[in-house]
C-alpha cells in the first residue's frame, strides 16, 4: 500500500495499523472517513455500497481525519478545491495509476472514460479504468466525479449520479482557476 497526496508525493505504508474513524458533514449526507496510522484510507457516502460498518475497537478521531474534515468543510463552503492530505489508497497498479491521474483533472473540468484510459497509457482499457474510476476509496478527495461519458452524459458515480451532479455544479465555476484539484 502506497500513499500520496493531491500534490502527487508518495509516502511509505502507514506506520501503525491503528484504524480510526470520523464523520464530517456534507450537504448531501454524512461522510464516513478512515485512516490508518498517519494517511487517510477511505471517504464513504451515508447510504454507499462499500461503507464499512463502524468497528467500536476503531479510535474517533485523528490529526488525518481532522485535517481531511477541515479541508472537506473548506471545499463544501466554496473557500477551497485542493485537497492536500496522505493518502494510502489500497488497490492494484493499474488503479493507482487510474486514481494517480484523476488527481491531475483540473477543479471544475471533466474528462471522458477513454481520456482517462488514454492518460494512463491505456487507450483501449476505457471499461476498466472506468471500474478503477469506480473502486476509489476517497471520492471527493481523489476526484473520480470528474469523469463523465464520452457522449458528455454523467456515466455513473457510486455516490449516486445527483452527488455527482452537485460535485460538478459546485466546481464548475472555478474551472482553471485551481488547476490539479
Amino acid at each position: 500500500m502506497r500513499a500520496m497526496t493531491m500534490s502527487g508525493r508518495l509516502f511509505p505504508e502507514a506506520a501503525n495499523n491503528e484504524i480510526a474513524c470520523e464523520t464530517a458533514p456534507s450537504p448531501f449526507g454524512e461522510l464516513l472517513l478512515l485512516s490508518q496510522g498517519d494517511v487517510l484510507t477511505g471517504l464513504y457516502f451515508d447510504n454507499g455500497r462499500d461503507r464499512p460498518v463502524v468497528d467500536p475497537a476503531w479510535r474517533r478521531s485523528a490529526p488525518v481525519l481532522r485535517e481531511a474534515c477541515a479541508q472537506l468543510r473548506a471545499y463544501f463552503a466554496g473557500r477551497s478545491f485542493r485537497f492536500d492530505l496522505p493518502l494510502a489508497l489500497a488497490g492494484t497498479a493499474f488503479q493507482r495509476s487510474v486514481w494517480s491521474a484523476l488527481c491531475d483533472i483540473p477543479c471544475g473540468e471533466t474528462i471522458s472514460y477513454v481520456e482517462l484510459a488514454r492518460r494512463v497509457g491505456s487507450p483501449k482499457a476505457f471499461r476498466a479504468a472506468g471500474q478503477a474510476n469506480g473502486a476509489n476509496p476517497v471520492a471527493i478527495v481523489v476526484p473520480c466525479h470528474r469523469v463523465i461519458a464520452a457522449d458528455g452524459s454523467l456515466g455513473g458515480y457510486g455516490g449516486g449520479l445527483d452527488r455527482k451532479r452537485w460535485l460538478l455544479d459546485h466546481e464548475r465555476p472555478q474551472r482553471g482557476m485551481f488547476a490539479g484539484g
